[in-house]
């Protein structure tokens, strides 16, 4: 199951020499791989020859197989799965469809993204829905033990970040699965951060709804992302807004939303992405996704171990499981300062602070994080002389 030394080498060989010495799959996007820029590139300058409309046109059958790819990678049936421009906006698409009314309930997470819970917040002034917030066990996971206390008659759906962008937390989507199936209610996964990490099955995952980006992981273009719904509920969601690629115009005073996910999709789109993004989810399905994730956790944990080692660093992550995300911050300067300092030597880092992780944050007392994130293509000795600069 674990790649081998040839395979990442040609993994590696598949990746382009970058401006940075240690490239770690940070600030939002990984290194795209040669096949996948090839993909990209080759659909553009068609586009330049001949024009959008026919170089789609010619492209029809790569278009189509975004789908089962897609489909492929989760487990699904590919009339469940919609292109969308960005994790975000795919599920803005499926949560501003939910038939929501006033005293509704959603039950949610501390360690939603910001923009969630701007749509929670926004969807409790206007259609005056609650919020529940569940509590964290001891490791800083989701309890789903205390899940079922939450559950009041109005209750409709819950919602779980998969991989929260603020920590290494790997959360138990799979439990939270089962206890939604057994209470009845709609169950929405971000997978922004574990699309491309982990091997997503939504056979054991359970969730209603999915979405994705191909921009980080998956190491597909930017502007690309994808929503899973259900067959189950799709049907029962009216999409916040269609046009003729979600609905036919059938009179001068009707229409008939298209029936699956892809009622949830634009006409225009960005034919050349979503060919790039067909080509990253192969060439993870390529590889593996089971050997992606041992990989990448491996490293992770190695990097966790040798951070932990330097006096005045603190590691930051949370859960019982963790990712190849690891969050730390260090007694001598700011997250900010050590990313400026990294970047000065040609390292990238991020930093995440309370403006997109703000329950989270404020309840840990962290105004700032650094958080470096490894991948599949990421070396011992990267990680040993990204140590070596944290440390001074």
């Amino acid at each position: 199951m674990a790649l081998s030394p040839a395979a990442l080498n040609r993994l590696r060989a598949d990746t382009p020499a970058c401006e940075r010495l240690i490239h770690f799959n940070n600030a939002g996007a990984s290194l795209m791989p040669n096949p996948v820029f090839e993909a990209l590139t080759e659909q553009l300058e068609l586009e330049r020859r001949i024009g959008g409309y026919e170089a789609a046109a010619s492209a029809a059958d790569k278009l189509d197989g975004l789908y089962t790819s897609l489909a492929r990678l989760l487990g699904a049936e590919a009339s469940e799965i919609a292109f969308i421009e960005n994790a975000t906006r795919a599920w803005d698409m499926a949560f501003y469809a939910m038939p929501l009314e006033p005293g509704d309930r959603i039950i949610v997470h501390s360690s939603e993204y910001a923009s969630s819970y701007l749509a929670f917040l926004q969807l409790k002034k206007r259609r005056g829905i609650e919020i529940d917030i569940a509590p964290s066990d001891s490791s800083g996971q989701v309890d789903v033990d205390a899940l079922p206390a939450l559950v009041r008659p109005t209750t409709k759906m819950i919602n779980l970040v998969h991989i929260p962008t603020q920590g290494g937390l790997i959360n138990p989507a799979e439990a939270v699965g089962r206890f939604a199936r057994e209470h009845g209610l709609t169950y929405f996964l971000d997978a922004c951060q574990s699309a491309g990490q982990l091997d997503l099955d939504i056979g054991r995952l359970g969730c209603h709804v999915l979405s994705g980006t191909g921009r980080k992981f998956l190491r597909g273009p930017r502007g690309t992302g994808f929503l899973y719904v259900s067959n189950e509920i799709a049907d029962r969601l009216d999409p916040p807004f269609i046009d003729m690629r979600a609905a036919t115009w059938t009179s001068t005073a009707d229409y008939d939303l298209r029936s699956g996910a892809r009622r949830f999709e634009n006409w225009e789109s960005f034919v050349a992405g979503r060919i790039g993004l067909a080509a990253a989810v192969d060439y993870a399905l390529d590889i593996g996704l089971l050997a992606i994730e041992e990989r990448v956790l491996e490293l992770g944990a190695t990097l966790r171990d040798e951070l932990e080692a330097i006096d005045g660093v603190e590691l930051l992550d949370q859960g019982e499981r963790k990712c190849g995300i690891v969050t730390f911050r260090t007694e001598r300067e700011s997250a900010s300062n050590l990313a400026a300092r990294l970047r000065a030597a040609r390292v990238n880092v991020s930093v995440t602070d309370t403006a997109s992780a703000r329950l989270d944050l404020e309840a840990r007392g962290i105004d700032e994080l650094a958080r470096a994130s490894v991948h599949y293509y990421n070396t011992d000795d990267e990680i040993g002389r990204f140590v070596e600069l944290v440390g001074g």
